[in-house]
């Protein structure tokens, strides 16, 4: 078995507002690992929000089935951190460290009275994550020559964005959703500043690597959680909100710049390490192996992809399919508006309420033609043409939740003891304004 390491880079809501998506960000560090390595340009989480998401990568499994339905740092927990894919490569002889950002056990580390990369499976962890990139390349100045896995977590493209911006507000278009407004391009600025910072930190961990000769030996996956932190983008279930970054570089055949279109989802990683460094597949793996995407035996590795919220700061219960044509999402706790406390304070959020975002009506079925109108603007569902496409939409998302065995399906959904969440019907995101439930 060859013992490749494993280098584990992610961000906090980056989306693919980078430059090798296309995106008027200049961020070198990230174009020359895409063009080394593979870019996948239609690769999705599994849930739009910071905890779900990184739980449903390091485990291959759904939120639901993972127990972490909300966010780390309110209540919410895996229901077993074995599970984590870095327990299976340190029970393999692997050096395992973190650096940085974790968040899937916040609040299970303070009731085992521990830390979080304890509780998780770590044996080292290097330093906060405004550090992160130095703590990880002294790390690897050091490592020596036994296999490893490091993770990287860092804290930019998360709110609140650097104050000042290196780049000019008059001469930058906002994302997609978004209305070209003065305060919008204000916002946008700073969060491109984030991602050039972002870019600086990763080229420095990149630098290290190469300096310590590991780059024919190390596999490098470097992604982020979700869409970034705009309205209708993180925490939403559009593109805007569960499409994601994904690059890989390492060995066979994972090089050469190569860009890959076909869908693909975070909880495919799992599976792929464990093929790429010859070990079984733990028996709850839901994911699927990219390595035969990407040494094309297959065109694709999937028909469709599921994403799913169920909380962030308020719960807002919602899942979704997605295909190459096709979104089918449904609403479960259907209030007629938005839930203003899901989405992150910011001047664009401030600049939409004043323009009525609290009167948006929200529909229990939402169905977009993703060819016609990738904006997702357009709500097909009670159309006469489309109803069996809508009906088979709604179809294979009711027998992938029976088979995942989401609680949603038979609206069992209870809040969990404990959890601090926000009124659906406030405004602000505040952990102030919480509640534990009961």
């Amino acid at each position: 078995m060859e013992k490749y390491n494993i280098l584990y880079i992610h961000s906090h809501d980056t989306g693919r507002y980078i430059q090798p998506y296309g995106y008027g960000i200049q961020t070198p560090a990230l174009q020359r690992l895409a063009e080394e390595g593979v870019l996948f340009r239609n690769a999705f989480c599994a849930g739009p929000t910071c905890s779900p998401s990184r739980a449903a990568l390091l485990t291959g499994r759904y939120p639901h089935q993972t127990g972490m339905l909300g966010l780390a740092h309110r209540g919410f927990k895996l229901n077993d951190y074995r599970e984590h894919m870095v327990n299976q490569f340190r029970s393999r002889g692997y050096r395992t460290a973190l650096s940085g950002i974790q968040h899937i056990a916040n609040d299970a580390a303070k009731d085992l009275n521990t830390t979080p990369w304890e509780v998780i499976g770590y044996e080292e962890y290097l330093g906060e994550p405004e550090y992160a990139h130095t703590a990880a390349s002294d790390w690897l100045d050091k490592v020596g020559g036994d296999p490893f896995f490091l993770s990287v977590g860092f804290f930019e493209t998360h709110r609140e964005f650097p104050e000042k911006s290196d780049c000019d507000p008059r001469y930058i278009l906002p994302p997609n959703p978004l209305p070209d407004s003065a305060e919008i391009r204000y916002d946008m600025a700073r969060f491109m500043t984030s991602v050039k910072e972002l870019d600086r930190k990763i080229a420095y961990v990149m630098e290290a690597l190469d300096r310590n000769k590991l780059r024919e030996s190390t596999i490098v996956i470097c992604t982020t959680d979700h869409g970034i932190a705009f309205p209708f983008m993180k925490g939403t279930l559009y593109d805007q909100g569960i499409g994601v970054m994904l690059i890989l570089r390492g060995p066979d055949g994972f090089s050469g710049g190569r860009v890959i279109d076909s869908m693909v989802s975070h909880i495919d990683l799992f599976p792929t390490l464990c093929d790429l460094v010859e070990i079984p597949y733990p028996s709850w793996i839901e994911g699927r192996s990219l390595v035969p995407l990407v040494h094309g035996k297959v065109d694709k590795i999937r028909e469709e992809i599921f994403s799913e919220v169920t909380y962030h700061a308020a719960r807002e219960p919602k899942r979704c399919i997605r295909t190459d044509r096709w979104k089918y999402i449904r609403n479960y706790d259907l209030l007629n508006h938005p839930i203003l406390p899901n989405i992150d304070s910011s001047e664009s959020k401030s600049f939409l309420l004043e323009k009525g975002l609290n009167e948006i009506p929200i529909e229990e079925e939402e169905l977009y033609d993703l060819i016609y109108d990738p904006s997702e603007k357009q709500n097909l569902c009670y159309f006469d043409h489309y109803q069996d496409i809508r009906n088979e939409m709604r179809e294979r998302l009711n027998q992938w939740m029976c088979e995942t065995k989401d609680v949603i399906i038979n609206g069992e959904l209870i809040d969990k003891p404990g959890a601090l969440l926000n009124s659906q019907d406030e405004i602000d995101p505040s952990p102030k304004n919480a509640q534990r439930t009961i």
